[in-house]
């Protein structure tokens, strides 16, 4: 296991949209990073086409206009064909190509994280109930079932749909193998699993657990690779992963962490290649805004980041 330090200049984002003025709840990047799912704080949902700031829809749960319903998660399929938005208690699939509703579901229990297949079929969800379970978004119904000892915060699914891994308040994070539901090895923290995350061929995993450390791990060999460097005073203050993603080839990883920071790294050894600090929304608060999601932005080579204050932001 790899223990690592680096300083390097902080750069700041080309441009910035605003998409949720008074800041978002749960909402999620496109694999692209040319579209963003928003749930707002007070004004529902909405799709976003992130290249000329194009509000395309908006995406509620209900057309009572006092229903309060948040969506706490969110997911675009790899295609950018469905989106899938989550309050507690439902799940809505969306055609991207039209913005309408094309299934609603009564949730199995409450709904903590969501990750959609790469044709955007089934979901797996992360639900409060101490389980995850792969969701048919299609037809309806629980195709399989991962069990927990605690509320499971954070999932996700391999590209091929063989591998899935969940963090849960039990202080573990699981890699599974969904076929038969199995686990294929356990990962023990000293605190909550706050964050996890897969690369797309399911070949590396990384774990998060606030006041704890954060991992990257080897899929097939079971193995950690290295942690990543986040200093003894961060940890007790509660710093951790809020977000990451794999580029499409696995070789690098992108982090976004609650103090609107984000880090480029490699994946075999996560040696620091280029970090940013995201700009405050009012520059005389000393408010800390968490990156909620990162993505590559493949069209562009460049990289777009969604901030919990209401913004979008494109970087390079």
């Amino acid at each position: 296991m790899i223990l690592l330090a680096a300083c390097r200049p902080q750069y700041s984002p080309l441009s910035s949209i605003e998409v949720a003025r008074n800041g978002i709840n749960g909402g999620a990047l496109s694999r692209d990073g040319q579209y963003s799912v928003v749930g707002s704080v007070f004004h529902g949902g909405s799709l976003w086409r992130n290249s000329d700031a194009e509000r395309l829809y908006n995406w509620n749960h209900s057309k009572d206009s006092t229903d309060d319903r948040i969506i706490i998660s969110a997911d675009i399929n790899a295609t950018n064909q469905r989106a899938l938005t989550a309050d507690a208690a439902t799940l809505v699939l969306w055609d991207v190509s039209t913005g309408a509703a094309t299934r609603f579901w009564t949730s199995p229990a409450e709904v903590l994280d969501s990750k959609l297949d790469i044709e955007g079929r089934y979901a797996l969800l992360g639900l409060a109930d101490h389980s995850a379970v792969i969701f048919d978004a299609i037809q309806g119904g629980i195709t399989r079932k991962f069990s927990h000892k605690g509320r499971v915060r954070s999932v996700d699914l391999s590209d091929d749909n063989l591998i899935a891994i969940t963090g849960s308040e039990d202080h573990s994070a699981i890699i599974w193998q969904v076929s038969n539901s199995k686990p294929l090895f356990t990962i023990q923290h000293k605190e909550d699993v706050q964050f996890v995350k897969l690369s797309y061929d399911g070949r590396y995993a990384v774990t998060a657990a606030q006041f704890d450390r954060a991992e990257l791990w080897g899929v097939e060999k079971q193995r950690s690779i290295a942690q990543l460097p986040l200093k003894k005073e961060r940890l007790k203050r509660g710093l951790y992963i809020t977000s990451a993603r794999f580029s499409d080839d696995s070789k690098q990883l992108l982090i976004g962490y609650p103090n609107r920071t984000i880090e480029l790294r490699t994946t075999q050894s996560l040696k620091l290649l280029k970090t940013w600090t995201l700009p405050k929304r009012k520059h005389w608060q000393p408010t800390n805004a968490a990156v909620i999601d990162v993505a590559f932005d493949q069209q562009d080579k460049q990289y777009r980041a969604m901030s919990s204050d209401g913004f979008v932001h494109l970087l390079q």
